[in-house]
């Protein structure tokens, strides 16, 4: 023995690199989800990205699937337990071997006929007024709400549980995982903005990964969550842009005094999907700018 000191499991490629990675992201092809494909893709991981929209998917894959990973579209509804069955079965004869990493990105939001400042707010002395106003919400809007944000993690994570528990046997030393996107909207109590439908499901969403990572511990199949504050998406912005990345025009009001950036996604998630998250099971990450320091409303 020299008595020499071996940093080498210390440094960032050790601890933070994804080059070995086989990954699916849902609602890969825009906007926090354009950002974890593109975060793992640049770092070397095979990324498949999947969403309603095969348009969109080859777009991102042709505008970012430049690094030295890869960024391969897979179509699919994944709020259909059929097609969350589909996907598994297509990834299987694709990856034999399995993957290592699931991330359920995709979700919606269906509150526009209560949100503010869009559909101004009621006096909220006036009981009535309050009624009113959230009796605005279509019933199709809880329901799809919850179709896509909370029974969509809920399919795929076991139709995927498999493939991810094969990726985890072919590589030594790590252990497979589901990152769920959430929200801080989930952990806040107010309306997210006359959003309660989108607030419950998150909230959902959340409490059901912890759900998941305790049934599949045997398994050593982790779950994590981030729950971000506002990052730029078509959700939050409304569309996106030729470059499928999305921009918001107002103020941010968190104590860092701005959204989210690309970086601030592509940090968080190769921190948990490379070496130096393998500790982390049941958490939540939450990169919010410190929203949730200055108000919990």
């Amino acid at each position: 023995m020299s008595g020499k000191a071996d940093n080498q499991d210390l440094t960032a490629g050790a601890l933070f690199g994804v080059s070995h990675l086989k990954a699916v992201v849902t609602g890969g092809g825009t906007g926090i989800g354009l950002m974890i494909t593109q975060a793992l893709q640049s770092n070397g991981a095979k990324v498949y990205i999947t969403g309603r929209r095969q348009d969109e998917l080859e777009k991102a894959a042709k505008l970012y699937g430049t690094g030295p990973g890869s960024i391969i579209p897979l179509a699919g509804d994944v709020s259909q337990k059929d097609e969350a069955v589909r996907l598994a079965k297509e990834m299987e004869s694709r990856e034999s071997d399995g993957i290592h990493l699931l991330v359920n990105n995709a979700g919606v939001a269906r509150d526009q006929d209560t949100k503010f400042p869009e559909k101004g707010q009621p006096d909220w002395t006036d009981a009535m007024a309050i009624s009113e106003h959230f009796l605005q919400t279509k019933e199709e809007s809880w329901a799809e709400t919850m179709k896509v944000n909370v029974t969509g993690i809920y399919w795929m994570s076991m139709a995927f549980l498999p493939l991810l528990q094969k990726g985890r046997d072919v590589t030594p030393g790590y252990t497979s995982q589901i990152v769920n996107i959430t929200s801080i909207s989930g952990a806040m109590k107010g309306s997210s903005l006359g959003q309660p439908v989108y607030a419950a499901s998150k909230a959902a969403a959340t409490h059901l990964s912890r759900t998941l990572a305790t049934l599949f511990t045997d398994t050593k199949v982790r779950v994590n969550v981030i729950a971000p504050g506002v990052f730029p998406s078509e959700m939050t912005a409304g569309s996106s842009g030729e470059d499928n990345k999305s921009k918001l025009d107002m103020k941010a009001s968190n104590p860092v005094g701005r959204f989210g950036h690309d970086s601030d996604m592509a940090a968080t998630i190769l921190f948990l999907a490379g070496k130096g998250g393998l500790f982390y099971n049941g958490q939540i990450l939450t990169p919010d700018g410190g929203k949730t320091v200055r108000s919990i409303t």
